[in-house]
């Protein structure tokens, strides 16, 4: 039986979700996801978050006028990156642009694991 290999795992979860935009709600839900892929680092992945790669892009295009990036904008870098992951471990919490990223997902025929005993432990 072979040992299974580290994935790039997409970590899904409310961002601005439920925040009304209060920047320190905003940070603590940041905080949440950057938690969980400190999890799946820990199992042997590679964790991304389409906000570490979303969040400057937004603002070297000059989308960021309010201090927020567009959730559209948001949605297809998560969609970009999720074309090249093997999986999305989604974390609890209200998110219209996590669960599209399960949807996503699925239809890419990719694994999600809602709870971190569901990822594989690479050895």
């Amino acid at each position: 039986m072979h040992a299974p290999q580290p994935k790039t795992i997409l970590i899904a979860g409310p961002y601005r979700s439920g925040t009304d935009g209060d920047p320190v709600r905003i940070a603590a839900n940041l905080h949440a996801l950057e938690r969980a892929a400190w999890d799946i680092y820990r199992k042997g992945h590679v964790p991304l978050i389409g906000e570490w790669a979303a969040l400057p892009l937004a603002q070297a295009a000059g989308l960021c006028a309010d201090g927020a990036a567009p959730g559209e904008f948001l949605y297809a870098v998560a969609a970009r990156m999720l074309a090249r992951c093997d999986g999305v471990y989604r974390i609890p919490g209200a998110s219209q642009g996590a669960d599209g990223d399960v949807r996503l997902a699925r239809e890419l025929g990719l694994p999600c694991w809602f709870s971190l005993d569901e990822v594989p432990a690479v050895a």
